[in-house]
């Protein structure tokens, strides 16, 4: 990823803001326009941008409730109406494949939630494909020329999203070691394919299918049943339900790509749905990625054979 497409696409994010805001965002510099990761805005402070050194404050630009509205309605086309399901949980996609994320005060019914009013504060994720990341590591869980069900481990904002997107993209449009893949992309918040009015806005590969808002334990089975895939890839298995789903379908022979917060398999293996994951006899491969920035790096590791055991006891620890 070059420093001009990395500004290039900090200046389409800049496009939601309101006039004397967006001034003030294009007023930096380019390197700092292409490391930014994401434009906090909350009422009452400044335009924060997120950077790798920390959050950065723009001044003159304090936030009001009509600057909140404005890039509402630029990022639905003035149609908030077609995004209402997303905003039910917290966050909406606006073309170019933005992800704003959305806090306020929730509008409760029953145990769910209808919607946020009063909005305070809202934050546009910058993403960036970044080609190529995943071919070091595709070797590497390929077997026979297929893929190995892979787990892919880093910390918060240590770029599992990216990599499994790259992932995704390689198997799918196949390369010289692994033809083309039917792959069914698991996208519940709308962060892998970035899909808006229907069409993915990040590259996922010409063979991918993606199920988008959905819980992953509903979708899974969905995906099975309609689009007969040989991959499904699913972001942050971080629940129980998730786990079901996962056995699931490589009980159907499909292979499983995954991400899971974790520094490492030590780190995984210390949380209930961790071991489950490492203990349910899916995963044969971990990817871990390692270092920040420029430093980052990722490493395979096999994962030993094992034989699944009870999923109760994977959950919970009990013993029949």
């Amino acid at each position: 990823m070059t420093e001009e497409y990395a500004a290039a696409r900090y200046e389409d994010a800049c496009a939601l803001l309101p006039g004397r805001l967006r001034a003030a965002a294009m007023s930096i510099g380019r390197r700092q326009k292409a490391e930014t990761e994401e434009l906090r805005l909350r009422i009452g402070r400044a335009l924060y941008l997120t950077t790798p050194g920390g959050a950065v404050a723009l001044p003159q630009t304090r936030i009001t409730r009509s600057d909140l509205e404005q890039v509402l309605d630029r990022a639905t086309e003035y149609s908030r109406y077609t995004a209402a399901e997303t905003l039910r949980h917290g966050y909406l996609t606006a073309m170019g494949g933005f992800r704003i994320g959305v806090c306020g005060t929730a509008l409760p019914a029953g145990a769910h939630n209808e919607g946020v009013r009063d909005v305070s504060s809202l934050v546009i994720r910058i993403p960036r494909v970044h080609e190529g990341t995943a071919e070091p590591v595709l070797p590497e869980i390929l077997e026979d020329g297929r893929p190995l069900s892979t787990l892919v481990l880093s910390p918060p904002g240590g770029g599992k999203t990216t990599l499994l997107r790259d992932l995704v993209r390689l198997l799918s449009q196949g390369t010289a070691q692994c033809p083309p893949q039917r792959v069914a992309l698991v996208d519940e918040r709308g962060e892998l394919a970035a899909v808006h009015r229907g069409r993915p806005q990040m590259e996922v590969g010409c063979h991918t299918d993606v199920m988008d808002g959905c819980p992953k334990h509903l979708a899974v089975p969905m995906l099975l049943r309609a689009m007969t895939p040989q991959v499904i890839a699913l972001d942050e298995a971080a629940l129980p339900e998730d786990v079901e789903a996962v056995c699931a379908a490589a009980n159907c022979g499909v292979a499983l790509l995954a991400t899971v917060h974790a520094a490492s398999l030590r780190d995984l293996g210390s949380r209930p749905v961790g071991r489950a994951l490492l203990s349910c006899g899916v995963f044969r491969r971990a990817v871990l990625i390692e270092g920040a920035g420029a430093a980052r790096r990722s490493r395979v590791e096999a994962l030993p054979e094992v034989l699944p055991t009870g999923r109760r006891e994977l959950l919970t620890g009990d013993r029949p």
